[in-house]
């Protein structure tokens, strides 16, 4: 099987993990390869993505390694067997691959948290919504990339409606909710909208208002993804230069302390709701 040129970031993150794991363990290259009975290039290229590797291989390498932790064994286990196409693979070639990995990381995720200052989760916007925001690009997005990334968007929100959902957090600056994408009446729509959404199962929408004061951590937009076990939980960044994915210890420690005093500084849910209704009645 020849090389991936491109490979995805869960990809990335197999190899990473495996690479951790061959690190902390002290073993090396040339040692790690002997135990596949492979040339010592091929353990780089597993470890960089570019090269793929079976479940039973993951599990002999861990189990060499000495690791102990049997759920992290077994998650790395299922991500390297994992063979057909996402559906955001219909995309790629027309959007970023950045881009993709977002459906990628929230398709995989056992529960998601965003955090948002001024604008709407990506996962609870409305078509219009989506479409305003896209039309404040800059520069401007071309029709055929505007409708792209549009479709994208809108098919990540299938992950809420499948059988089995992750579960799903939102905690939403009141700023956000103020800001009138598309005019009046797209914005009492998707207030609306969030109304209806944050009524389901596992779906839960909290508002920090005006009146909490100071944000802490810059009032930067980010989702946290959490997986089956914690060494596997992801931070997605957004920005206008695109996406970053998070993943150290240290990171993914910061940023699960940045969501308790964002948390703090929330209203209780009912509070959010009421809030939320007055807003679009003002509109």
């Amino acid at each position: 099987m020849p090389p991936r040129s491109t490979p995805t970031a869960r990809q990335q993150r197999l190899g990473a993990e495996l690479r951790k794991l061959r690190e902390q363990s002290g073993m090396s290259v040339q040692q790690a390869a002997a135990l596949l009975g492979v040339d010592r290039t091929r353990i780089p290229n597993i470890e960089s993505g570019r090269f793929g590797i079976s479940p039973e291989r993951v599990r002999t390498l861990a189990f060499n390694y000495g690791c102990p932790d049997t759920s992290l064994v077994d998650l790395l286990a299922e991500m390297a067997q994992e063979r057909a196409r996402g559906w955001w693979e219909e995309h790629r070639g027309l959007l970023l691959p950045g881009l993709l990995d977002i459906a990628e990381l929230e398709h995989h995720a056992a529960e998601l948290t965003t955090s948002t200052t001024t604008h709407i989760p990506g996962l609870l916007q409305t078509e219009e919504h989506a479409r305003a925001l896209f039309a404040l690009a800059d520069p401007p997005l071309p029709g055929p990339d505007l409708n792209a990334r549009l479709a994208l968007r809108l098919r990540r929100q299938d992950v809420l409606n499948r059988d089995r959902p992750p579960s799903y957090e939102s905690v939403i600056h009141e700023a956000a909710l103020r800001m009138q994408f598309g005019g009046p009446k797209v914005a009492r729509a998707q207030l609306d909208h969030i109304l209806d959404q944050s009524e389901r199962d596992l779906l839960t929408v909290r508002v920090i208002p005006f009146t909490a004061g100071g944000l802490p951590g810059a009032g930067q937009s980010f989702t946290y993804a959490g997986a089956r076990v914690p060494q596997l939980d992801t931070v997605q960044l957004d920005s206008s230069h695109g996406s970053t994915l998070l993943d150290s210890d240290m990171q993914l420690r910061r940023y699960r302390g940045l969501l308790g005093r964002l948390r703090a500084l929330a209203l209780p849910v009912g509070e959010s709701r009421d809030l939320i209704r007055t807003i679009a009645r003002d509109l």
